[in-house]
């Protein structure tokens, strides 16, 4: 390791020891968590968080959170705003029911790929997205709505750092966008957060959209320590109530999400990129992220 990147590493530490300060209530321990943060940031990964009390919108942790990160499928909420805006009483596209193409396939998360119906309704395949990060259904929907109009909203709601930025892709090539999405951990949890208010674009609108994260299956990361059930958490369990949408990439891990407890409740983005050459540097991420979610329960529970 050179001086300069030593330096560098040490900086990056430096600041998530700064953020501590943050959590300055006699209650609020997040220590565990930015201990873990710091040494993943030593060794190397790229570390962007923020955690948000939800009533009171008072920052309770941030680390790097204005810097831009990529995050995987997290961008999918971001199309999942879209559809969900076209989705109202009085538009005939409730009931639009759309194919899947070969030029939509594509593998890795999703059950769609697996299924043999050709066709579904807009709202499930939106559901498909929000349940099992769907790929497919992601591809048939994007070809449906366009980019276009995903970015125009993404614009609309004053968002500068986040963006979904392509189709999903099996292999990415020079022509390629580098990345499915990017994301700021402050907007992200800005999103999430105005999203359990019922404030991105309506209230019916912002519903629809919670409904289809409440679905999410991936608790394997933040909320690997709330203890919930990862295929049936829509009603409180122990008092617990989650929303949720991760993003998993070569090298990258992210989670947003909102959770509710019988103190408090937070929003919070945790994202993560680094070198995944070695399980041991996986499981270290994985490991970082759960512990932020322990000091996440603690404070909520």
């Amino acid at each position: 390791m050179t001086s300069s990147q030593d330096s560098e590493r040490r900086a990056r530490h430096a600041s998530i020891n700064r953020g501590r300060r943050r959590a300055d209530e006699p209650n609020e321990d997040f220590s565990r968590g930015f201990d873990t943060l710091g040494e993943l940031a030593l060794a190397g990964v790229q570390v962007s968080a923020r955690a948000t009390d939800l009533a009171t919108g008072r920052v309770l942790f941030s680390v790097d959170d204005h810097v831009v990160m990529p995050t995987a499928s997290i961008g999918k909420v971001l199309l999942l705003v879209e559809v969900a805006s076209r989705l109202g009483h009085a538009s005939p596209e409730a009931f639009t029911v759309l194919d899947r193409a070969p030029r939509d396939a594509v593998g890795d998360s999703g059950i769609w790929q697996h299924l043999q119906t050709p066709s579904l309704p807009m709202a499930d395949l939106a559901a498909m997205v929000g349940a099992t990060s769907d790929n497919l259904a992601t591809n048939v929907l994007i070809r449906h709505i366009g980019l276009e109009a995903v970015r125009a909203r993404t614009e609309a709601l004053g968002l500068t750092r986040t963006a979904l930025l392509d189709l999903v892709r099996d292999h990415r090539g020079p022509d390629d966008a580098p990345q499915l999405s990017i994301g700021s951990a402050k907007e992200l949890t800005w999103l999430f957060a105005s999203l359990a208010r019922g404030e991105i674009v309506s209230s019916e609108v912002s519903q629809r959209v919670v409904g289809w994260l409440s679905l999410n299956s991936d608790l394997s990361m933040v909320a690997a320590a709330f203890g919930l059930d990862p295929l049936a958490h829509r009603m409180p369990d122990h008092n617990l109530l989650l929303m949720n949408k991760t993003g998993t990439d070569g090298g990258v891990r992210s989670e947003v999400g909102v959770l509710r407890g019988p103190r408090a409740s937070v929003a919070y983005a945790v994202s993560m990129y680094f070198a995944d050459t070695k399980l041991a540097s996986r499981l270290a991420v994985l490991d970082g992220m759960r512990q932020v979610g322990a000091d996440l329960l603690e404070y909520v529970h």
